[in-house]
């Protein structure tokens, strides 16, 4: 049987027992829970990285913005307060869509 120890999606106990797979889990407590979503996200961040396809990096992002949804409510918050901070940073210091790429800054 395959090792793996990485956190999966709520449901995907269910969909290994209805394809008959054997399969072991356990319930993580909080500082291994919140470790586990920071090894998640480089695995996510990663696939995205490496999809070739439009329709698979859309599929990344997906599950980069549900492991940011989880790691919001290890802080105290939702996603609806980190789209808050994000629409704020974006008012003061603009967001990307000029494509700017900062070379260089002089000594003042």
């Amino acid at each position: 049987m395959p090792v793996y120890h990485k956190l999966v999606r709520d449901h995907i106990p269910a969909i290994l027992e209805k394809k008959g797979l054997s399969y072991q889990t356990k319930i993580l407590h909080n500082s291994d829970y919140k470790d586990a979503l920071h090894a998640k996200l480089q695995e996510e961040i990663k696939e995205y990285l490496e999809a070739d396809k439009d329709h698979e990096s859309l599929e990344e992002l997906a599950d980069i913005l549900e492991v940011m949804h989880a790691l919001a409510k290890t802080h105290g918050a939702d996603i609806a307060k980190v789209e808050e901070i994000r629409k704020k940073k974006a008012e003061d210091r603009g967001k990307f869509e000029d494509k700017v790429l900062l070379v260089e800054v002089g000594d003042e």
